[in-house]
């Protein structure tokens, strides 16, 4: 039931882009539970383009971790305490986002039991990966609002992007014939699937229209590398934000991705999407959340995986199977 109260509420996720991309839908659903509430969100610098600007949001609190990661997390928790947030949900598990939680002047403090400062909370979930439920990461945490309805079917619970009129201006000029848009890097080398994979892939999708290789400055030489000699192809890495990808992801004739943030961008637009998981298995709760979404994988072939919950910057065994199993066939059958 809707309290119709008015709160000032403050959620929590200081992890990585693609844990702040699917905490917008917390944020809906917290607004849907308390309408009268002012929502407060707190995140660390790099990731407030995709939250700032959501109609949810009343203001965004952004910790730098650079020059001075300690001396500006108590700088903000100073400045919050002077905020009697009425309630703090806190979506991350780590020790600093704990411990803003503990400080705040809040009678209700709701959060994850593997957090190490959970003891200070006045609710409290136990977070599951792999989930037996078989849940989604976004309804994982909507369990954290109290009698807050959660459905077993995880695709409608789509997270959304603040995206405006500018992002598509932006991409309307590759716009004009059918594309497809490809993220091959990851942060992690066992998350991503191999350049010389996505290099045989994309041979296949120039034969069926253009391809858009998109990612952060960092990615452009990998992406040159997959694309070199390839008609039919251009690099956008560095070209696009964030925002401006979702809005090119929209209408591609398909997006292929691997477990990384692009992933949940595409959930965002609803595009239509071909997930690659490597190291990592889609049971951890992250999979993509389009409609026309599908996960591939080597399945349950190799004992050794998955090797852990976030990726590696190399094999463990050094055989790499888990990404060089994946035939480009079964991938690429997935745009039918």
């Amino acid at each position: 039931m809707n309290d119709a109260s008015s709160k000032t509420i403050l959620i929590i996720q200081t992890a990585f882009i693609g844990d702040t991309i699917l905490a917008s839908h917390f944020a809906r659903a917290v607004k849907d539970q308390y309408p009268n509430s002012k929502i407060h969100f707190f995140l660390r610098r790099g990731n407030e383009s995709v939250i700032q600007g959501l109609p949810t949001i009343e203001k965004t609190w952004v910790w730098s971790k650079e020059n001075g990661k300690t001396k500006n997390l108590f700088k903000l928790i100073l400045e919050l305490r002077k905020i009697k947030f009425d309630m703090v949900f806190n979506l991350h598990r780590h020790f600093n986002s704990g411990l803003v939680t503990a400080l705040m002047k809040s009678e209700m403090k709701v959060g994850f039991k593997q957090n190490p400062l959970s003891f200070f909370y006045t609710r409290k979930i136990h977070h599951q990966i792999p989930d037996p439920r078989g849940w989604h990461e976004v309804q994982r945490n909507l369990e954290l609002i109290p009698g807050f309805k959660i459905v077993d079917n995880s695709k409608i619970y789509k997270p959304e992007l603040p995206l405006q009129e500018k992002n598509f201006l932006k991409v309307a000029p590759y716009i004009t014939e059918p594309y497809f848009v490809m993220a091959p890097a990851s942060v992690w080398f066992t998350k991503a699937w191999s350049e010389e994979k996505f290099q045989e892939l994309t041979t296949e999708l120039i034969k069926l229209g253009k391809v858009y290789f998109i990612g952060a400055p960092s990615d452009r030489e990998l992406c040159d590398r997959i694309r070199k000699d390839l008609p039919q192809t251009e690099n956008l890495c560095g070209l696009l934000s964030l925002l401006d990808s979702a809005a090119l992801m929209k209408n591609a004739k398909r997006v292929f991705v691997n477990d990384s943030a692009p992933l949940h961008l595409a959930s965002c637009v609803n595009a239509k999407t071909t997930a690659i998981f490597c190291s990592t298995v889609p049971a951890f709760g992250y999979t993509p959340l389009g409609d026309d979404s599908v996960v591939v994988d080597v399945g349950n072939t190799l004992s050794c995986r998955p090797c852990g919950l976030h990726g590696h910057k190399s094999c463990p065994l050094g055989h790499y199977k888990c990404s060089l199993d994946i035939d480009v066939k079964k991938v690429l059958a997935t745009i039918l």
